[in-house]
């Protein structure tokens, strides 16, 4: 699971993962900006923290690095080394030789930034030194399983959940084009263009915008739906995967929560049970944000309702209602995410529950009683039954909006 900052990488491991993948700013391909971030001074906590709790940690090195970027890492190897990952993710050959100089003895993984699509790339990356091969997201799964026939002592992981990029393995220049190098994609500085909404101006009328008229749905002509494999879980098993790995490290807390809960459940399930219906965890996946779902490259040609024309930011079918902080009695300290109502039922899940209850009082941090939670406050309330993982519990709105996944579900559904 993605660890953005420190309280994900504790919430991503306390709901099911058993590995983490984190970054510093300098280089990975995701710059966070909120929470407790991790940098290169409280690295090595983060990693002892995941540790402490019984996952592993992978750190991502994976820019493509220019000349300052590798000055700068071999300025920087010290605290790495110091930090002791149990894993490097890396896509630059550069970067990879500084690993095997400073850290001979970590582990390497591939990014899937490397563009891997067959055998004898893997077995180039196997023959680096590498232990693992983050699989391009354009492959089959008939392709991931005849490379594991080909190669079967290198590990191999694959992304099943989360956004996808427009462009392949998310080698993308959009982003660096249209912020006039200000945002690099491949730097950890996406401003995602391929979300964007496009009109079209015809150079002799400037200043007259016309819509592309791409479908009646919009213009938002390169956004992907996002990956969603729950319901595939088994054949990638069977395929020889090593590892399923969930995109967002800029995601929400709740997103990571909900979408490791759902996937550690389902993955238990399947090995229990390889024909279990994966129903109930694919409508667990659409109570967190997305934009619609598509299974992607993985069943063979992509599919022709892959793409999301008509929004662009991902949308949860329940709204996260608050965190809960701490417990004095009966009475619960929660962080407020979105409001709801005194007496409103709302669904609580923690690492080991998921229950409907119902919110009998509410009060500020002053004692006054309320009516309403209101976004943002930090206040006290009770439930009709409460939690026993309390300090990890989140609340949501109860179902699926709008009662139906019809509006959101795809080519994941077969």
């Amino acid at each position: 699971m993605p660890a953005g900052n420190i309280e994900k990488l504790k919430y991503a491991i306390k709901y099911g993962a058993d590995a983490v993948y984190l970054g510093i700013i300098d280089f990975s391909l995701r710059a966070m900006r909120k929470g407790e971030l991790i940098t290169l001074d409280n690295l090595k906590a983060a990693i002892d923290t995941a540790r402490s709790m019984g996952a592993k940690s992978y750190l991502t090195l994976n820019i493509f690095a220019f000349n300052y970027d590798i000055q700068l890492l071999e300025q920087s190897m010290d605290k790495i080394v110091e930090s002791n990952p149990d894993a490097l993710i890396i896509s630059d050959p550069g970067i990879m030789r500084l690993a095997k100089k400073y850290m001979p003895n970590t582990d390497i993984h591939v990014s899937t930034q490397a563009n891997i699509l067959n055998y004898e790339a893997v077995r180039f990356w196997q023959d680096m030194g590498a232990t693992r091969a983050i699989l391009a997201r354009e492959l089959p799964i008939a392709d991931v399983a005849e490379i594991k026939r080909k190669v079967p002592d290198m590990e191999l992981e694959v992304f099943i959940h989360g956004a996808q990029c427009v462009s392949f393995s998310g080698r993308c220049l959009l982003s660096d084009y249209m912020t006039d190098g200000e945002r690099k994609a491949n730097s950890g500085n996406c401003s995602q263009p391929c979300r964007w909404s496009y009109k079209l101006v015809e150079e002799t009328r400037p200043g007259q915008y016309y819509e592309i008229e791409e479908n009646e749905k919009g213009t938002h002509i390169l956004s992907t739906k996002d990956l969603c494999l729950v319901k595939h879980l088994k054949e990638l098993i069977n395929a020889g995967v090593d590892s399923f790995k969930v995109e967002g490290r800029t995601k929400s807390l709740y997103y990571v929560s909900a979408t490791a809960k759902a996937y550690r459940e389902a993955i238990n399930e399947v090995i229990k049970n390889p024909d279990a219906d994966m129903q109930p965890y694919y409508n667990e996946l659409l109570k967190v944000g997305n934009r619609g779902y598509t299974t992607g490259f993985y069943l063979g040609e992509y599919p022709k309702d892959g793409y999301s024309y008509d929004i662009s930011k991902g949308l949860a079918g329940a709204d996260f209602l608050c965190e809960i902080w701490d417990k004095n009695d009966d009475w619960y300290k929660i962080k407020t995410k979105n409001k709801f109502n005194k007496n409103e039922d709302i669904e609580i899940i923690s690492p080991s529950e998921k229950f409907i209850t119902q919110v009998t009082e509410i009060k500020n941090m002053k004692g006054e009683e309320l009516e309403l939670a209101n976004t943002n406050d930090e206040l006290w309330v009770k439930f009709t039954r409460e939690p026993v993982e309390y300090n990890y519990a989140l609340a949501r709105t109860v179902g699926i909006k709008g009662e139906t996944s019809e509006n959101k579900t795809c080519s994941c559904s077969g």
